[in-house]
C-alpha cells in the first residue's frame, strides 16, 4: 500500500494514475488448491469457511475481479490514485 501510494505521488504530475485492486478469496483452480490444504489444517472445509467470513458469502468469480481492473484502467475513473479497490465481498480477516 505504501509502495503503491508513494508511486502515484511521484507520477501524478504525468497524468499517470496507481492504484490496487485488492481481492479477497476468488473462485479459481489456485484458491481451490489452497483450500484443500488448509482444510486439512482446519479440520474442516476451508472453501466454507471463507464463505462464512465473506458478507456477501461467497467468493468472488473471476470476471468480478477483472472488472475492478477495467474500471481503474478506464476514463471512468480519472480522478481516482492512489486508491485501493477492496474487491472482497466484505471480507475481514
Amino acid at each position: 500500500m505504501g509502495m503503491m501510494r508513494g508511486v502515484a505521488k511521484e507520477v501524478a504530475s504525468r497524468g499517470i494514475r496507481v492504484n490496487s485492486v485488492n481481492p479477497g478469496p476468488v473462485d479459481n483452480p489456485f484458491m481451490r488448491t489452497a483450500e484443500k490444504t488448509m482444510s486439512v489444517m482446519l479440520g474442516r472445509d476451508a472453501g466454507k469457511w471463507f464463505d462464512e467470513q465473506i458478507p456477501l458469502g461467497r467468493h468472488a468469480v473471476p470476471e468480478e475481479i477483472a472488472q475492478a481492473v477495467c474500471f481503474l484502467a478506464s476514463d471512468r475513473s480519472s480522478f481516482t490514485t492512489g486508491a485501493a479497490l477492496m474487491v472482497d465481498g466484505g471480507y475481514c480477516a
